[in-house]
């Protein structure tokens, strides 16, 4: 009977092919088909339904929609290629979005198990509280006695019957909770491994190298009770630790160093993430704070600093949200930006929470607890925040000093101020300075999902005015711009009022105090002649990429224009880049006006953009002087030039004329021969010096990373069904309403990530603890008890041992979340320790090992298998960290973006995370053993077995290369005095220290045979002089480095 279900004997699809579906199918869809092709349309068009998987197989008049692996013969395809019918017919499908299709379709068809339209029980309202209720993910961890189960081995030679029995009081909880399992299936562990094999899997597990020979006879000879632990502790002390485990991280991150897409432009100083990724886990950074760094690290009172260089370490975590792929001039910048937090919030989501939000980006989530307004008030936290590259070698001495600065500047601000007026001389107070009646309406800076204000008619609309800016809105990289705005009769030191950084003591009363006349940011030239050691002003090469904004840039709130002729009241020598949303447009074809450069000038003047084709759309405007000059900021309008800025103009003039009156005043008493005159020019000498001794503290080179730097506090509107030009309600930002996001204290100043961080670390929330631990055991097992690593919703796998992962989950937090000690456990564990023996029967019960009853064999990954082939040749370069080596580029890597210069064929002998990771030149080898194409997380590696991995061991040059570089290593070394050995005991010698390097253990007598024979030695062959064949060596070796053993850990 037809159940109505499309379940029954559907096939099974993998959780990122449902996850596709959700996010880019259904959606275009429901959008494109579902009026004339659905359950819902009000009359059925051509007998055809889209809604569910079956009825596209079906299909209607014209026969089947679809053919699952065949998208050229599909109906569906040729109808939105406008091949045969022409649909939608409002209008053809974009390239992008028929690609979709395609990839859907050959890749299956992907449909998520769920019941006919026509069979549920209406469309029903999305119910938060009964998916949460449901779902196991969202339940509190779950305290959980250990079992007392005793723990059953087998042994291969008796043919799987148990011959051990260890009781429960001696074996680990987690050994329990396995034990359980294994007896209520009446199935027996498998025996555990031998020292050398442990020793093996212990290198690879956790330093991703393999054991150097004398270390593995050192543990195999050791005979103390503590062997395993001491082994254990000296790798996860390497430094080599943080390679390996940082390796895993990068991959939730989709790190890479170039954007991909077309030209694929380079992700400026990305390997500065990567190697704050390796050192916080050399440093074993508590998970928690871990979080919070990748979050708001740059929000943080209390920086984690380098021990030894003071640099920041935490702002660098933010990089993340950044590495992945950017269109470089987008012709649609709202779908653009749209397009780009769908990425960040993908990433971060799965990454820290396993879940996937970006599913909820066109709809309530279709399975889980989450709702679209869930989505965009996450959303809301990246339209308040924004990109940068940063100093952070110097950042926080540079704050010191930029403290250290307003409180000297204030002192003799405040000394001088007191006795100018008790001689007479008043300054202008800043409540003086132009009032609201001076200027049309004034935007609301956080308020951008409405138009400026409108003002008389005809008259610009202020967008941003430095003399009415809120403190949470003078946003700045770097600390140039002070403070705050300077004020009306606000007094400016003589080295600020020369424009220039080396101004002496005697030049002081020919340069003298200057009062300010209008409200304004003023750029500080105290800090003009920092400079960048790497590369890093923007993200794009020519014009935008020259301007060096790193620390000396000034940037507005961010404001919704309703008028494209934008007027910069400035002052100085520099540039004007409107950030269209969210984006550094390259100044190109497509954005020429989007950068505008400031002529040199000592007097306020207009500066004039057109952004007429940004109109409606979120924008924030950047200044950054030139170098070694200043650039100062009065406001920023929008509208037609009239005579409102005629008036402005008038109005600033009487200003700067009053300010040059009481100038002219302070300029005659320093001069006086009196002890008033004597007095001031104590106080500005005495300014001046300190301004000197703070500059010398400044250290002006500094490196540049990536990074997160804070806006204004924005929230973002939901995108009815995702579509960027239908915006609906406004969203306040928040966390998931399943995790008491609603409930949760109202968000102050900024952006509020520093809250977010806060959220997720609650020890209440259940998901992030059960997610790393998960995570850990699947490194370290081949699989997570949860399998679906970045998935913990609906559509991923329920965990096979769930009070075995809370129990997990409440040790990681009772243990300060530290991720070496959780390893430690694991690995210390007999469930770890287990051999790869299978047991027949096990294998008929348990036939996907969901039981743990034995150890699965796992391949090396590309990377460990590349950083084997150089340790054991002796090429490995063991240096931590720095620049990325370039990609070795073969003939058939070619394309558009193709890197200018080709590295080193062995990538200078650096481990594999140090090569560069181009999106659109991934190393064949790397990929051909599933290293991921960096776009969203991949917590798990898909691990294939094909021909190209057979083809690339027996051929590949670098394969080729370091086989002869170990042939040479083994003929190079000393074995015994010369004339004290034969030709077969020397060989024999050279290949049981190549079977040491390669399997961790001595060759099988037959194994030493077949070698031989291999070699042409003895068996009367009369070829001794083979044994110094180069040639017939690096032939062995390279068959060695074709065994599965060598492949395999087991």
């Amino acid at each position: 009977m037809d159940t109505g279900i499309t379940g029954s004997g559907a096939p099974e699809f993998a959780a990122d092919q449902l996850e596709f579906f959700e996010k880019r199918i259904r959606p275009l869809l429901v959008t494109h088909c579902f009026e004339c092709h659905s359950g819902g349309a009000a009359k059925l068009q051509a007998g055809l339904r889209l809604d569910f998987r079956d009825a596209m197989l079906t299909g209607g008049d014209s026969g089947p929609a679809i053919l699952p692996g065949n998208a050229d013969d599909s109906l569906l395809i040729h109808s939105v290629r406008y091949e045969s019918y022409e649909m939608p017919p409002s209008g053809k499908l974009s390239g992008e979005e028929i690609g979709w299709l395609v990839e859907w379709i050959e890749g299956g068809a992907a449909w998520p198990d769920e019941e006919r339209p026509e069979l549920a029980d209406g469309p029903g309202e999305f119910d938060l509280e009964s998916r949460k209720a449901a779902h196991w993910a969202w339940q509190p961890l779950a305290a959980h006695e250990p079992p007392t189960a005793d723990w059953v081995m087998r042994s291969p030679e008796t043919n799987g019957q148990a011959v051990q029995r260890l009781p429960w009081e001696t074996i680990d909880p987690i050994d329990r909770f396995v034990a359980r399992g294994l007896a209520g299936a009446g199935l027996a562990a498998a025996p555990p491994i031998d020292r050398r094999g442990l020793a093996r899997r212990l290198h690879f597990d956790l330093i991703g190298l393999p054991p150097a020979p004398e270390v593995v006879e050192a543990y195999v000879a050791d005979s103390s009770p503590d062997a395993t632990e001491r082994l254990v502790d000296e790798l996860l002390s390497s430094p080599h630790f943080g390679e390996r485990w940082g390796r895993h991280w990068l991959d939730l991150v989709r790190y890479a160093e170039s954007r991909g897409h077309e030209f694929d432009h380079d992700a400026v100083n990305a390997y500065q993430y990567r190697d704050y990724v390796i050192r916080g886990f050399n440093a074993d950074v508590p998970y928690d704070s871990w979080v919070t760094e990748h979050i708001a690290g740059d929000l943080l009172p209390d920086a984690r600093l380098d021990p030894n260089t003071g640099a920041n370490e935490s702002i660098l975590a933010t990089g993340f949200w950044f590495l992945g792929e950017w269109v470089h001039s987008p012709v649609d910048t709202r779908k653009d930006e749209s397009d780009r937090f769908d990425n960040m919030i993908d990433v971060f989501s799965k990454t820290f929470l396993g879940l996937t939000v970006a599913c909820a980006r066109c709809h309530d989530h279709k399975f889980d607890a989450i709702t679209t307004a869930d989505y965009y008030a996450l959303s809301g936290y990246l339209q308040s925040s924004d990109f940068g590259q940063v100093r952070f070698e110097t950042l926080e001495s540079d704050r010191g000093i930029a403290e250290r600065l307003a409180e000297s500047d204030q002192h003799f601000r405040n000394e001088l101020t007191s006795h100018l007026a008790a001689h007479g001389i008043r300054l202008v107070d800043a409540e003086e300075s132009t009032g609201a009646s001076d200027q049309p309406g004034v935007a609301g800076p956080s308020d951008v999902t409405q138009p400026a204000p409108e003002g008389r008619a005809g008259d610009p609309v202020v967008l941003i005015d430095y003399g009415k800016i809120g403190p949470n809105d003078f946003l700045q990289n770097g600390f140039l711009f002070g403070p705050g705005p300077a004020r009306p009769g606000q007094l400016l030191p003589p080295d600020q009022t020369a424009r220039s950084k080396d101004v002496d003591a005697a030049g002081a009363l020919s340069g003298g105090l200057r009062v300010q006349g209008v409200s304004a940011a003023l750029a500080d030239p105290f800090w003009n002649g920092i400079r960048s050691a790497t590369q890093g002003g923007a993200e794009h090469r020519g014009r935008l990429g020259a301007i060096p904004m790193a620390g000396r840039t000034l940037r507005s709130p961010t404001v919704m224009i309703s008028d494209g002729a934008i007027a910069c009241r400035v002052r100085g020598q520099g540039q004007v880049i409107a950030c269209v949303d969210s984006h550094r447009l390259i100044a190109g074809p497509l954005h020429n006006e989007t950068v505008q450069a400031v002529p040199a000038s000592e007097t306020w003047q207009w500066v004039r953009m057109n952004l007429g084709r940004y109109v409606g759309h979120r924008i924030h405007f950047e200044f950054v002087p030139d170098a070694d000059s200043v650039l100062d900021v009065a406001l920023v309008a929008q509208g037609p030039t009239n005579e409102w800025l005629a008036e402005y103009e008038r109005r600033e003039a009487e200003r700067e004329a009053q300010a040059a009156e009481q100038q002219r005043r302070i300029d005659a008493l320093a001069v006086e021969d009196s002890p008033t005159g004597e007095r001031l020019r104590e106080l500005i000498d005495g300014w001046i010096t300190r301004r000197r001794e703070l500059r010398e503290q400044v250290r002006e080179t500094s490196r540049l990373a990536m990074a997160m730097v804070d806006g204004a506090g924005v929230d973002d509107q939901i995108l009815i069904r995702g579509n960027p030009s239908t915006p609906g309600q406004t969203v306040p930002r928040r966390f998931l309403s399943a995790l008491g996001g609603e409930a949760g204290p109202p968000i102050g100043s900024g952006s509020g990530r520093l809250e977010l961080a806060k959220r997720i670390n609650d020890p209440e929330n259940p998901l992030p603890h059960r997610v790393i631990v998960n995570r850990i055991w699947h490194h370290l097992l081949g699989r997570g008890l949860v399998s679906t690593t970045d998935d913990f919703g609906v559509l991923g796998q329920p965990p096979t041992h769930p009070e075995l992962l809370d129990h997990l989950a409440l040790g990681f937090l009772a243990e300060g979340r530290s991720i070496k000690r959780m390893i430690r456990r694991i690995v210390l564990t007999r469930t770890y320790q287990m051999s790869s023996h299978v047991d027949r029967d096990a294998f008929q019960t348990d036939p996907n090992n969901s039981l743990w009853h034995h150890r699965e064999p796992r391949r090396l990954d590309g990377e460990s298998l590349r950083d084997a082939l150089l340790a054991i040749s002796g090429r490995l370069d063991p240096s931590l960290g720095g620049e990325p080596i370039p990609i070795h580029l073969t003939s058939f890597m070619e394309g558009r973006g193709r890197p200018g210069q080709s590295g080193p064929l062995d990538g200078a002998g650096r481990r594999s995370i140090y090569i560069s990771v181009r999106r659109n030149f991934i190393s064949p080898f790397m990929l051909a053993f599933d290293t991921p194409v960096p776009f969203s997380t991949m917590g798990r590696r898909n691990v294939s077995n094909v021909p190209a991995q057979a083809l690339i061991l027996m051929n590949d040059p670098f394969v080729v290369e370091q086989a002869g570089l170990w042939a040479a290593r083994v003929l190079a070394e000393p074995v015994a005095a010369p004339g004290s050995t034969t030709p077969e005991s020397l060989a024999a010698t050279r290949i049981d220290r190549m079977y040491r390097s390669a399997f961790a253990r001595g060759p099988r007598e037959e194994e030493v045979a077949a070698a031989f024979d291999f070699l042409g030695i003895g068996s009367g062959s009369g070829e001794t002089g083979l044994t110094d064949d180069a040639s017939r060596w690096a032939d062995l070796t390279h068959a060695l480095i074709n065994t599965k053993e060598f492949l395999f850990l087991r």
